[in-house]
């Protein structure tokens, strides 16, 4: 138990130490020439794990472990800091899809051979050796990606790794989604390093099982992780989908009331906590795009380093709770029901922040199960910086499908008559809606065009829809004059918006009637142009 213990030390220390080091790393030189340097002292320290195999000498083997997460420490933000350069914007929910569930399935794979090698093999030097050839095939496979730049050729280095940190810590609070983002990917890892110690405890104890049976528990989490990473990928659809954050997070906090139960079978064990993984992939996929979207490009590999410290830092975190919590006496279940507290009450809270993820939320089932939207020409959207989106207004819901087509939050201006309804007004609010009055209010709808001014001086997206009301014949109606008084002098793009295929929806006016008239098809298809 000791060096089990020790072991676990020695692999997390290397993270704390070096992981801003790494994220330094990232930045000054080419990550495509750090993950091959990487890779082949992946090569060494195996060759090393072999010989200590070999030797049977425990000591060398946890010098070997700490090599081995060393190692670790600098090659995850290259890994994560190589996706935004080798990837498109709209391809990076996509290829953390892929790492998440290339990441767990490897996992999985490792718990399982690593339990048999060691029964397969009087002599496990040969593990030892075959996992020196893996690293060589993944030394081999670093040399494939191609040739990338440093981020920032000229940074400084700080040997006081705190220093660092605290500064692109500092930098991540300016930005409410970015700094929200880390938080939430450092709870991701809090909860995964409670669970999994429950787990350990709940299957030896509650359910009885060996310990080569606990780890298949262990790979039941770690499948679900994987699956609902390809999932939330899939999902997304060429965007970063973050109304999946709160969808992933009410799963988590569902089940683990479900793990909390008394007298569960092994079977609805693993079932439950499959699912919690599962949705767990759906909470990470859309936070690490965002990790890796959001910062400037020569910021990028020291934000994925300080959010890797920060991981750590919850996993430390977790077994000090853990602790906690058996000492005022709750039981395993009764541990699992306290991460679904204190998940829900944290998803109310982050939703209160930032309402358009919920919003999101409820426009993925939408536009999976109501519409089915095809959006051309994605890319004429700057995906930085502020612009104007001018559209045609077919129906009562082009709002949310514009929000379903666009990956980044959208000022609508809206008839202030509309907004004041006290049905939507809560809702308008949260999303910052601009009311404009419909009727002749000189000052005031001056104020609403200098309010969505700024809003696009100050970097944001706003819509106008420039026929200034629903269309009731399905012909474009004639353009009123506000866009051209709001962009009159400013220099930031303007994208035309053709929404195609709206009429006839039962939210338009085809027909002279609105909800009372049935769908023609489901799901209605439409095109969002830009």
């Amino acid at each position: 138990d000791w060096f089990v213990s020790l072991a676990g030390i020695l692999f997390a220390f290397p993270f704390i130490l070096f992981t801003m080091t790494g994220g330094y790393c990232a930045t000054r030189y080419s990550k495509r020439d750090m993950a091959v340097k990487i890779k082949f002292a992946e090569i060494v320290i195996m060759s090393l794990g072999a010989v200590g195999l070999f030797l049977g000498n425990i000591y060398f083997l946890l010098g070997v472990i700490t090599l081995m997460s060393t190692q670790s420490a600098f090659f995850g933000p290259v890994k994560y800091g190589l996706l935004p350069e080798l990837l498109e914007e709209k391809q990076l929910s996509w290829g953390n899809g892929y790492i998440g569930l290339g990441t767990f399935v490897a996992i999985i794979l490792g718990t399982i051979a690593g339990g048999y090698f060691f029964d397969w093999f009087d002599q496990q030097v040969i593990t030892g050796c075959i996992l020196a050839t893996l690293a060589t095939a993944g030394f081999f496979a670093s040399r494939t990606i191609r040739p990338l730049e440093p981020s920032d050729p000229e940074k400084k280095y700080r040997i006081n790794f705190l220093g660092e940190f605290w500064e692109q810590f500092q930098y991540t609070r300016k930005d409410r989604v970015l700094f929200l983002s880390v938080m939430g990917s450092t709870y991701f890892w809090f909860v995964g390093a409670l669970v999994q110690q429950a787990v350990m405890i709940y299957g030896r104890n509650e359910l009885h099982l060996s310990f080569r049976h606990t780890s298949v528990l262990y790979a039941t989490m770690a499948l679900g992780i994987g699956a609902g990473s390809f999932a939330a990928g899939y999902i997304s659809s060429r965007k970063i989908e973050y109304g999946l954050i709160p969808l992933g997070a009410v799963g988590i906090s569902a089940f683990s009331f479900c793990l909390g139960q008394s007298g569960l079978s092994t079977v609805y064990f693993s079932v439950f906590l499959g699912l919690l993984g599962f949705f767990g992939g759906f909470y990470i996929v859309p936070i690490n795009a965002l990790i890796q979207y959001r910062p400037e490009d020569k910021r990028r590999g020291s934000i994925i380093a300080m959010q890797g410290l920060l991981s750590w830092v919850g996993i430390v975190f977790a077994s000090l709770i853990y602790y906690f919590l058996k000492r005022i006496g709750l039981s395993t279940g009764e541990v699992f029901i306290f991460i679904g507290v204190v998940t829900l009450i944290g998803t109310i809270y982050v939703v209160w922040l930032l309402p358009d993820a919920l919003l999101r939320l409820l426009l993925v089932f939408a536009t999976h199960t109501l519409y089915r939207i095809k959006v051309i020409d994605r890319e004429n959207l700057p995906t930085k910086g502020g612009l104007l989106l001018v559209s045609n207004h077919m129906s009562y819901v082009d709002a949310l499908l514009l929000f379903a087509s666009v990956d980044r939050p959208i000022r609508f201006i809206m008839a202030k008559d509309i907004y004041d309804i006290w049905y939507f007004k809560p809702g308008a609010k949260a999303l910052k809606v601009i009311p404009i009055p419909t009727t002749v209010r000189p000052k005031e709808t001056v104020l609403a065009l200098h309010k969505a001014r700024e809003c696009i001086l100050d970097g944001e997206v706003v819509c106008i829809f420039a026929e200034g009301r629903i269309s009731r014949t399905g012909e474009l109606l004639e353009f009123r004059k506000g866009f051209e008084r709001i962009m009159k002098g400013l220099n930031e793009p303007i994208v035309p918006v053709n929404l195609q295929g709206v009429w006839g929806s039962i939210f338009s006016f085809k027909e002279g009637r609105v909800l009372t008239k049935w769908p023609e098809k489901l799901p209605y298809p439409v095109k969002v142009s830009f």
